[in-house]
């Protein structure tokens, strides 16, 4: 490993930078997502007669693909100056796949453009959060990325009113006509960062003086909690991914004209509370540190899994899905902390968010196919419970081998740099 500083940059990281500019990142690119997401399951399924198990097959397919690409993609991030194109030929693709789920609903196409979505989403959390720490610094960044994930968490709030009146309105297939429309603003929000106000070197882990040792892929595997992080994170996903889309299933077919509209509802419900849960992490997590807080995540997720079962009143399946959001808000926040608080001065930040994405791909992409299998066998409540032990595995996992990764000067320095953020 060869040790390298940069040159010192011309002007402070952020120099010229509009913080709305983030803002508006996050959320819009939150409406374009989210205007397929849980979405497309429930029209498969309730409109177009799709099986539990094709849908499954869709899901581990695209999902295999993307996560292939997802830990080359964090590497290229680390390495590229066009981290604003990146973002913008993605949401070019997503697009365009959204547009062929609009007028083909036959299974290949539907495999196609799911999978060119996917792999495409690969590029948006490791993207954006080297261009939060390329343009805030090391320093401000646990308030910053406080403040990302509140603005995508109302991002998929409005999302969810606007697809709930369109699948109302018009029908569950035009919800999918939004992302193009999403699309551009995103892409307008990245294009209104200058370029040089990024600082390219810290973007990707370099030290506080612009130091960072030169790293190879093996610095994946060499960093403990890093590895530690990364099975929670599988495990975490494998439990909660399906759990979504399965309880907008159960509403689906209990209200099947007010699909669309139910699971708005159940996306809205946990999403407001995502966003309260991302602004207080995003406040205390150099106060409490990580660990404390990643618990209260990892604990729900069992909790939320087990009350499913209970009842499928719509009342009840919608109230309990408040709980995702507590663990989704936190994850959202503190996951790039934590991964950059692990590889500070690597210069591999990218690499391994693109990493801790392929985990988490694997676990959704697994989930997704045995959920679906499972429900088909034995029914929903079955799934419910399995998913439930794998979270509680999560939970223990996290808790006994995971250490505090926070670093000791946190607190002063975030005090310091939060009006930056």
């Amino acid at each position: 490993m060869v040790t390298e500083a940069r040159a010192s940059p011309s002007a402070a990281p952020g120099a010229g930078f509009n913080p709305r500019s983030l803002d508006a990142i996050n959320f819009f690119l939150a409406d374009a997502r989210g205007a397929v997401g849980p979405y497309l399951n429930v029209y498969l399924v309730t409109a177009q007669g799709w099986s539990q198990s094709a849908l499954g097959v869709v899901t581990l397919v695209s999902g295999i693909a993307a996560l292939v690409l997802q830990t080359p993609i964090g590497a290229a991030i680390d390495r590229t100056h066009r981290k604003r194109g990146a973002i913008v030929l993605a949401l070019a693709v997503m697009a365009v796949g959204a547009a062929i789920i609009f007028f083909r609903s036959d299974f290949w196409s539907v495999l196609v453009a799911s999978t060119m979505i996917s792999v495409v989403g690969d590029v948006f959390a490791p993207a954006v959060a080297a261009l939060t720490l390329g343009l805030v610094g090391r320093r401000g960044l646990a308030r910053r990325t406080g403040r990302n994930a509140a603005f995508d968490h109302a991002g998929n709030v409005l999302i969810a009113v606007v697809a709930a009146l369109v699948g109302w309105w018009i029908s569950q297939r035009a919800v999918f006509l939004l992302m193009p429309v999403f699309a551009v603003m995103a892409a307008a929000a990245t294009l209104s960062i200058p370029p040089r106000a990024i600082d390219h070197d810290l973007a990707r882990g370099a030290d506080a003086d612009g130091k960072s040792v030169r790293s190879g892929w093996s610095v994946l595997v060499r960093h403990r909690p890093l590895v530690i992080f990364g099975i929670s994170v599988f495990l975490f996903h494998f439990a909660n991914a399906p759990l979504l889309p399965l309880v907008g299933q159960v509403l689906a077919f209990a209200h099947p004209d007010w699909a669309t509209a139910m699971m708005s509802v159940c996306i809205v419900a946990a999403q407001v509370v995502m966003l309260l849960i991302a602004v207080l992490v995003g406040r205390m997590a150099d106060r409490w540190g990580r660990k404390p807080i990643f618990l209260v995540g990892f604990a729900t997720l069992p909790v939320r899994a087990v009350l499913f079962t209970l009842s499928h009143d719509s009342g009840w399946l919608i109230a309990v899905q408040l709980l995702d959001g507590v663990g989704a808000g936190i994850y959202s926040v503190l996951t790039p902390l934590v991964v950059a608080d692990i590889m500070r001065g690597t210069g591999r930040y990218n690499l391994a968010q693109g990493a801790v994405a392929t985990m988490t791909g694997i676990g959704a992409s697994l989930s997704g196919l045995a959920a679906g299998v499972i429900v088909d066998a034995l029914g929903f409540d079955a799934a419910f419970l399995v998913l439930g032990l794998v979270a509680a595995i999560a939970a223990v996992v996290f808790m006994m081998a995971m250490p505090e990764t926070r670093p000791e000067a946190a607190p002063e320095e975030a005090r310091v740099q939060a009006t930056r953020a």
